[in-house]
């Protein structure tokens, strides 16, 4: 089975939401369903497009890579997005 770290954000770029999946396009589906509901962050936030994905075989290497994401700076999480996706284009799953 596969894992994925993946990175969303907003239709104006300007939030970040890290996440880790065994579905990516379903968890997608859920966040933009999601968009708009002050509950969830990536609802709040309206974080439903993909803009960085990291695949990983095991679930402990994935939430461990999640939590590594989660501590980093804004401009490390970015430099990391810009090294695959420059133009920060929102990617489909």
């Amino acid at each position: 089975m596969a894992y994925y770290v993946y990175i969303t954000t907003n239709p104006a770029r300007t939030v970040l939401y890290i996440g880790v999946t065994n579905n990516l396009r379903q968890r997608l589906a859920q966040h933009f369903q999601n968009r708009g509901i002050p509950e969830t962050f990536a609802g709040k936030y309206f974080c439903y497009n993909l803009i960085y994905a990291e695949q990983y075989a095991d679930i402990d290497a994935a939430i461990a890579r999640e939590k590594e994401l989660k501590g980093w700076t804004r401009t490390k999480k970015e430099a990391l997005i810009t090294s695959t996706n420059p133009t920060r284009e929102f990617l489909i799953a």
